[in-house]
Parts: structure tokens; sequence; C-alpha cells
């Protein structure tokens, strides 16, 4: 008896050393349902070879009913897991971005580079940027061509990208002297209002809100009054818009995002659908609930903006539809014929960095436009 729970115990130890780590790792990092999944296989383990070096198993029937229990608490914990690993690995457009092929003076970097020496050599006080994901690109190219070098600015707070939410905070309390964004939405707008600010919005270049869909989807067309009704709830399936008999699963972004504000502007009066939402798991265990990213579903349609889908995501498993039979390219953008084309911004806010100015100038210069176009953005001046 003694070797038994000597064994046992032996056991009992591996599997501690094993599963304890496993779980410390599901409690912080993986959604609930893997973490069941990981409980329930070492609990699992655990009885079985308890029994086993008990010899409980000495009939056919003993053995039979801990498989069939064994096999449904797996079943019951797995099945769950893997249908969310199969959400967790269907396509989205709101893959997270590694900015840093993009960083200014970084060997291996991305940036787009003037083909000449600037005309404008910003020293002294340089001017804290922020901005949208998708413009980025954008400004750090503008870094590129007229600050000193320096491939820390990111790490030192000189250059961000914190994304056009905090990017408006950051102006609103003053720690960024140019945002690179979307127009402000009206609740951002209010902030400023509420804080005494006065947004100085200089536009320098335009941008295409487009719609994409699963590039399966047979649909390649949408008119505005469609998106309209879609977004508001009224079309709720494929086949009212010429589609397959499907039903629509509509995706929106995080509210004050520039791509839900263009939403918003689009829609008007008319009132939105309520958004779908997902659960996310945090640090140290935590699940927060946000509005759902994109995932491609054969019959999801979601929006951004031209750029950002097509230069930075690169997903060919979507397509971006058009929009009353305009598609959104560039030289669409440019000419007016596509219809969701919108103005994007340099945003001040009453800084009193004298290079800010010289920066603006720069931007709209002949040189500056130059470079909104070699980046892949349409210039705000041709």
């Amino acid at each position: 008896m003694a070797d038994k729970i000597i064994a046992f115990s032996l056991v009992t130890v591996a599997l501690l050393f094993i599963g304890v780590p496993l779980g410390f790792v599901a409690l912080i990092g993986l959604m609930p349902v893997y973490s069941y999944f990981i409980f329930s296989v070492v609990a699992v383990l655990y009885i079985i070879i308890g029994m086993i070096s008990f010899r409980f198993f000495k009939t056919k029937r003993r053995k039979l009913v801990t498989s069939i229990a064994a096999l449904g608490v797996v079943a019951a914990t797995g099945i769950p897991a893997l249908l969310q690993l199969y959400e967790d690995n269907i396509g989205t457009v709101a893959a997270e971005i590694n900015i840093h092929e993009y960083a200014p003076f970084v060997e291996g970097s991305t940036v787009k580079k003037l083909d000449e020496e600037a005309t404008l050599a910003v020293k002294g006080d340089l001017p804290v940027l922020d901005g949208a994901t998708a413009m980025y690109p954008l400004y750090s190219a503008f870094v590129q061509a007229v600050y000193p070098e320096n491939p820390a600015y990111f790490e030192e707070g000189t250059v961000l990208a914190s994304t056009t939410p905090y990017a408006y905070q950051n102006l609103f309390n003053g720690k960024a002297d140019i945002i690179f964004v979307a127009a402000p939405s009206e609740q951002q707008m209010k902030m400023a209002e509420a804080k005494g600010i006065k947004l100085e919005m200089t536009p320098i270049g335009r941008e295409a809100f487009v719609f994409f869909v699963n590039k399966k989807n047979p649909v390649d067309s949408l008119t505005l009054e469609q998106i309209r009704a879609i977004y508001a709830g009224e079309v709720k399936n494929w086949s009212e818009v010429g589609g397959k008999e499907d039903a629509i699963r509509p995706f929106q972004r995080p509210q004050d995002s520039g791509s839900q504000t263009a939403l918003q502007n689009l829609m008007g009066n008319v009132p939105i659908m309520e958004a779908p939402t997902e659960d996310i798991a945090s640090g140290m265990g935590g699940i927060i609930n946000e509005v759902a990213q994109y995932k491609n579903y054969k019959n999801a349609i979601g929006y951004t903006f031209r750029y950002y889908s097509t230069e930075m995501v690169g997903n060919d498993e979507i397509k971006l539809l058009a929009i009353d039979g305009i598609a959104p390219t560039e030289e669409n953008i440019r000419n007016g014929t596509y219809s969701i084309t919108s103005e994007f911004y340099a945003i001040t806010a009453g800084t009193d960095n004298p290079n800010t100015q010289k920066l603006l100038d720069w931007i709209l210069s002949p040189q500056g436009q130059a470079l909104i176009e070699k980046v892949g953005y349409v210039p705000i001046s041709e």
C-alpha cells in the first residue's frame, strides 16, 4: 500500500509541476473557454492516474464508465474551445499593425522618403506628433524628411501613434502639438469646448471611407441608401441587396475612432444599430467587453479608410465595395466621383511651439504634398 501512496504522490507532484504553470498562463492570457479545457484535461488525467495507482479498474464496467465520463468532461470543455479557436482564426481587418515598420530613421523601415533634400529643416523645439494608426506612415515620413536624424523619436515620445481617440486626448491635455486624424466626432468637439480649446483644423489630404466584405461575397457594389439601411438594421439579408440568401453581419468600430465618426457622419440623422460586442482577455485574468473586431465571415460587412485596408493590412481575403457603382480608387478620390471621400487634417490646439506653423506650411507646400502622394494618400492640392 505504501508503494501505491508514494507512486501517487509522485504523480501528483508531476501534474502540479505541469498544471500550475499551465493554469497560471491560462488565467492571465487566455479566454475562460481555453482555461476550462486545460483545467479539465489536467483534472481528468490526475483522477485516472490515481485510479490506476489504486487498481480501481478491476472490471470492464468500471473502465467503460470511467472512459465515458472522462470523454464527456473533455468534450464538454474541448468543443467550445475548438469553436473559439475557429473564431479567433477568422481573418480580420482590425489586426494589430506593427507601426515600427514605418518608423523614421530606423534601419529596415518602409517609411517613404523624399527624392530631394527638404526645403525645411526643423531644429530646436520639435513639435510632438500623434495621430490615427493609418496616418502614422504619413507623419512618420514628414519626420524623416524635416526632423534631425534620431531613431528613438517613438521611445522618447516625440512621435506617437496613440490612435484617434487618444491622440485627441493628448492634444487636449497639451501632450501633442499636432495630431493627424479625421475630423473630430461630436463628442470630441464637446470635450474641446468644455476645456475652452479651439481646434485649428488644417486639411492636408483626401481619403476614401470604404466598406468591405468577404471576397467570396457576390455583391460588388451597394448604394448609399443600402449602406444606411444595413447599418440602421432595416436591411438584414444579403438577398435584399442582390446577394445570396444569408443574414448580414454588420461590424462596427469603437466610439470616437476615426472610422466610427465617418460612419456617423454618413448616417446623418439615421440611428445606427447597436454594435456587436465580444469578450476580450486582458492582463491578470480580466475580461473586457468591447466593440467586436471585424471577422471575415462570408456574410460580414465592415468599414475603414482605404489606405489602412489596402496599404497597411493588405488582406487579400476581403474586397472593397463600389458605392453607387464607383470604386474607391485614388483616381476616383482625386476626381471626386467616389462619393464617400473626406479630408483628413493636421489639427492643433493653440500650441506655442514656433516650429508648429513652419511644419504645417511645409506640409501644404508642393514638396509636402508630393510626399503625401508618395506615401499613398491623395494630396489636398494638385
